[in-house]
Parts: structure tokens; sequence; C-alpha cells
């Protein structure tokens, strides 16, 4: 009953907002409709830099690439960046407490998800030593985000090792784009406020952008506990040279204290009351050369907690009987790229890299450290005006496993103006990690049980092979109806080997190659600009697992996804957004112990539809010069008003969540 009433209360709040929105909205006539049909009813086709490692219109890019815009990340009223991938066909975000989320590409999520390779302005924050990343630790707040570009499918040619489903690159705004002051506050129910405070400018020739942000939630399971509480500060220096060149300094952290989560495929919990995450990124760029130097830390005292269903019944420690884990990694990485335009009709871009990882953990057999080099080289060939070739190859060696190539080839074809037939196939790779290499934990029975040992033994193994992945995909994307219209259609076929799962021979559990998976699908997806203040997208995602793996490595994915959303905004000031996602049913793979223990929720979940809504007010704005506006917008935000539900079958009852929002710029 409760529940009901909350629901019919929040549609009656945007039931009156929605409505203040049509009665602003004052009559136009027929040369003004037809005049802001030519102006404003017009998509426009972004332009993106991850599928070649520079600037091109996305329906040239040699790959699947989706884009979210800063004005998707206005108007979806998230508090975390999974929550805005929700929208892309395709991927897979999977909440599992109120910090912990694992995000992969067709069906290729699982708990510690880790398959997918996230940037921040092409600087990894992937942490190579666990094959994990914190998504609710990105160094980044979101009002500073440009946009965001998601590749879906391997493209290890151009970015080595772990870009094995694909790339998320989140691309910051310059200190020209930002100048001046910004400051977002947000606050609502379960706990959760958001705030974030930047200030961009120039100094003579020096460009600065400073930002600090403050985030915290609490548990879905117990409304009146912390599930995460960080704070970040970042500093960016921009430098322009002579030659349209360009120095760039970075530093920052990220500082969480606590974080609920990573829940891991045994089905425990690790709670981490501490976790610091610098960093340090240096670079130089021009047109045709790049150069990068970065160092990224990793460094926490975690407490190893069993899943709520086994506390009753284990413990978690190391060797030495201890639960409080200290971690110390360290990501020191040189790389460099260089590019030639071979006359009119060719363009070829080579490169190097090294990377040096180091992991000092009480949970593994030794200190662990491993070396990198990888070299690539990919080519682009205009053979005719409406056909294009994009090929590329690298290839890595790695301290622990033989070397690796991974080749890529992609064929354009544009029979008209606007619309583009693509077809691609790939490679790409996952070396194991130094602590899947390393592992060293114990399962520790609190009741003497006949059946169990006094420990149970996790190692890890020195003799994995990389996990391994080929992919073939075609694909469609047009423009109809004077670009108010856009239309995506790809179908894929992932076959991936050698996945890294866990075998047990009595007490002694060790980590292994567990075998092969083939999965195929399809994704179709559409996006329209209906009027000059209304716009909208819808798509849907098909994937079927022909061949699966048994185990922990087991993949488990839903058959279908829906994504739609409406969008709203006048010049009155008033805006609003209605998102709808629908996941279909899926079944994961568990560890034994909850069968053993008799405390198995079953590895099934039942489908579930997130609706989100936001609406918001820019009550104040005016023009800066030189490009810049002032403004002022109060917004409302509700997330998942009508389902409360489960994402995976050890993860919690996700609930709803209504927030406001107060946004400066000046």
């Amino acid at each position: 009953m409760n529940k009901t009433l909350g629901f019919l209360s929040i549609s009656r709040l945007f039931a009156l907002v929605l409505a203040a929105m049509l009665l602003s909205t004052p009559a136009e006539s027929a040369d003004e409709q037809q005049g802001a049909s030519d102006v404003f009813s017009l998509l426009k086709e972004e332009s993106v830099s991850t599928a070649l490692r520079r600037e091109q219109p996305i329906s040239q890019a040699p790959s699947n690439v989706y884009v979210i815009t800063a004005e998707d990340i206005r108007h979806s009223g998230a508090i975390d960046v999974p929550t805005l991938l929700r929208r892309i066909p395709g991927i897979e975000v999977m909440q599992v407490t109120g910090a912990d989320f694992n995000v992969s590409v067709r069906g290729n999520n699982q708990l510690f998800a880790n398959k997918l390779l996230v940037l921040v302005d092409g600087r990894s924050v992937y942490i190579d030593v666990q094959g994990f990343v914190f998504w609710k630790g990105l160094p980044i707040t979101l009002p500073e985000i440009k946009q965001i570009e998601v590749i879906k499918g391997p493209i290890a040619a151009l970015y080595g090792f772990n870009a094995y489903d694909g790339v998320v690159n989140i691309i910051t705004k310059t200190p020209d784009e930002l100048k001046g002051t910004t400051v977002q506050v947000g606050g609502g129910e379960v706990g959760t406020m958001s705030a974030s405070a930047i200030e961009a400018g120039t100094a003579g020739p020096l460009k600065y952008r400073i930002s600090g942000g403050y985030d915290q939630t609490h548990q879905w399971r117990n409304r009146d506990t912390l599930a995460h509480r960080s704070s970040k500060f970042n500093a960016q220096f921009e430098y322009p040279m002579p030659g349209q060149s360009n120095i760039m300094l970075s530093s920052g952290f990220v500082y969480m204290d606590p974080h609920d989560g990573p829940v891991v495929g045994v089905g425990n919990t690790i709670l981490t009351p501490e976790v610091v995450l610098p960093y340090i990124n240096v670079s130089y760029d021009r047109p045709d050369l790049f150069l990068r130097a970065y160092w990224n830390g990793f460094f926490a005292e975690a407490t190893a907690i069993p899943h709520p269903l086994l506390q009753p019944f284990i413990t978690i420690t190391d060797r030495g009987g201890n639960s409080t884990l200290g971690f110390a990694s360290n990501t020191y990485n040189v790389e460099g790229q260089h590019s030639i335009s071979i006359g009119n009709v060719g363009r070829l871009t080579y490169g190097l890299n090294y990377r040096y990882n180091t992991l000092s953990c009480d949970c593994t057999s030794s200190f662990g450290r491993e070396h990198r080099l990888g070299a690539y080289m990919q080519g682009e060939w205009a053979v005719l005006p409406s056909v294009s070739i994009v090929g590329g190859f690298r290839y890595d060696l790695h301290s622990e496993i033989n070397p690796t190539y991974s080749p890529r080839l992609a064929v354009l074809y544009m029979p008209f103006p606007d619309h583009t037939l693509r077809a691609q196939a790939s490679m790409g790779y996952r070396p194991p990690t130094l602590f899947e290499t390393y592992q060293d934990v114990r399962l520790n029975p609190l009741i003497p049980n006949p059946l169990l040992p006094s420990s149970s033994i996790i190692l890890g193994s020195r003799n994995l092979r990389p996990e391994e992945i080929l992919s073939y995909e075609v694909g469609y994307q047009g423009w109809f109806y004077r670009h108010r219209i856009r239309v995506r259609a790809d179908f894929f076929y992932n076959r991936t080997a050698n996945l890294i799962g866990r075998s047990s021979t009595g007490i002694v559990t060790t980590t292994f190659n567990a075998g092969k998976t083939e999965i195929y699908g399809g994704e179709a997806s559409i996006e329209f600009q209906a009027s000059s203040w209304l716009t909208g997208y819808a798509n849907y995602s098909y994937q079927h697992i022909q061949r699966n793996t048994e185990g922990l490595a087991r993949r488990g994915a839903p058959h279908s996804k829906i994504n739609a959303g409406l969008r709203a905004e006048w010049l009155s000031g008033i805006s609003g957004e209605i998102a709808v996602h629908h996941v279909g049913p899926a079944t994961y793979p568990l560890s034994d112990s909850f069968e053993f223990f008799n405390v198995s929720p079953g590895g099934h979940v039942g489908g579930y539809t997130l609706l989100n809504l936001r609406a918001g007010y820019r009550f104040w704005e005016q023009d800066a010069g030189a490009g810049q506006r002032r403004s002022a917008e109060l917004a409302v935000s509700a997330f998942n008003i009508v389902d409360n539900h489960r994402e995976h079958p050890l993860g919690d009852l996700i609930g709803r969540r209504v927030m406001g929002w107060l946004t400066l710029k000046f």
C-alpha cells in the first residue's frame, strides 16, 4: 500500500510539472513553427575520437560507437556513469549494492566484471592488478563531462590488453568550455548526496580547471547504513605552444570510506572501509604526434566479509587468519603515437606503449609485478569516394604470458550521402591479473562440521592463459527526414576462449582457464527530433548464448533489453525527461557454498522495468560574453519509481530514490 501511495504521489508531482511545461509553451504561428523547424529540428551528428584516436564524424568511425552528451547527462538526473550507460543498446549494467556496479557488453556481464576498458580523457582507470573498475570512484564529477564515447566490440589493435568487450572513454570539457564557476548540489532519499564545484579559466597563456566533489548513498538493504561515501579532487593545467601543440598536466585523487562491495563470484562481499585512488598524468600533443605518461595508485584497507547469506557459516581471512587486508598497487604507463598522411587517400598511425604494474596484498602469496610492451600500426585507405578500409595490428609482450597478436579490419561503404554500411572483424585479449595469478585466501567454517575441513584455500595460478575474443560485426547507420531521424542496426557474433574460472579439488580451489562461449545477437535503434522542443530515442537488443562454459565462468545474460526515452525542453527554461529500461530475465552462476549451507537464493532473476524521470526549470540565464552563459537551474529526479527489483541473485533489492538538484554556472 505504501509503495502504491508513493508511486501515486510521485506521478502527481511529475504530472503537474509536465502540465506546467505545456501551459508555459506559447502558441506559435505557422511561420514561427516552420522557422523553428528549420533552425532547431535537426539532430547533430557527433564527432568522436576513440575509434581511431583522432577526431572524425561518428558515421565514418570503423567501430560501433555511441555517444552520451553533456546535455544527456544534465537531463538524466543520474548520479553515476553506469546509470547513464543503461540507455545504450548492447550495454549491460548490473547494480548489486548501493556502491557496486558491473558493466559489460553483449552477454559478458558477471560479478566483478573485468572485460571493459574505461578511460578518462584517454587515461585508463581500469585497475589492471584486479581487473576492476570503481564506477563510484571515477576521478571526475558529472558536470565536467563533455561526452562519453562507448565502443562495443574488441579494439585491442589500438588500446591493447583489456579493451576486450570494448572501451568507455569519458571525455571532459576543456577549461575554455567550462570557463567560470560551476556548482551543483543534490540530495534526496536513501541518504543520497551529490555535490561538485568547478573553477576554470586562464592565467596568461596557462589554462586551468580545478574541481572537487562529494558523494554518498546508503545501502538498499539497510537504509540507515552508509553504502558509499567519497571525496575527490582534480586539477588540470594546459599550456598551448606554437604549431598547434599543447602540454597538459593533471593530478588528483578519490578517497572512499566506505565502499559496499564489490560482490565477487564466490559470493563474498568485500566491505572496503578505505580506498585511495591517486593519479598523475602528463601529455604532449599536436595534430600528428601524441606522448603521454601517467601513474595510477590503488591503496586500500579492506575488511573481508562473507555475503550476508553466508555470514553465519564462514569467515574470510588471509593465510595468517586476518580479515583485514591491505592492498597497494601501482601502474606506470608511457605511450607515444605518430601519424602520417599518405597522399589524399591514406593515413598511417603507429605507436608504442609500455606499462609496469605492481601489487602487494595480504591476500596474495607474494609480491606481484608484471611488464607489458605493445606496438601497433593502423592504416586508413579511401579505396573509392564511397569505400574506405581501416586495418590495424598490435603485438603485445607480457612478462607472465606468451606474446599476443590483435588484428582489426573494418570496411565502410557509403552508397548514398548520410547512409553508411560497416563490416568489421577484430580480436582482443584480457591477460590474467596479478590477483588471479597470486591470490591466496582462506574460507574458515564458524561451526565445526565433519564434512568441512578446518580451512579451505583459494589460490591463483601462474599457468593461466589470457582470455581471448574473436568478434564479427556488420552494421548500418542512416539519416532520414533532413537529419530529424537517425536509424542504426548491428548484428554480431562473438567467440571467446580461455575464460578464467575456478575449480575445487578437496580443500583447495584453484584458478584455471575454464572454456569457451559463443554469443550472437543484434541491436536496433532510432533517435528522432519530433519538433523544436521534443526529442526521443528507442532501441532494442537481443543476444543468445549459443555455447557456454561451466562453473563460475559461465555466462549469464538476458535475451532482450529495451530502452526508450522522451525529452522536452522549451525556451521558457522548463525541461523534462522520461527514460524507461526493460531488462529480461537471466540466470547467473553461484558458488557451491550457497547450496552446501542450504542458503542459495537460486541463480535466476526475473525481468524488471526501470523508470526514471526528471523535470527542471532554468530560472536564470544570462550572456556572459565570449560565448559563455551564466545560468541557474532547479530540478527534481526520480530513479526506479515503479519496480523494486534485483539485478543479480546475490544483489540488494533496488528501490526508489527521489532527489532535488540545484546547478549554478557563473
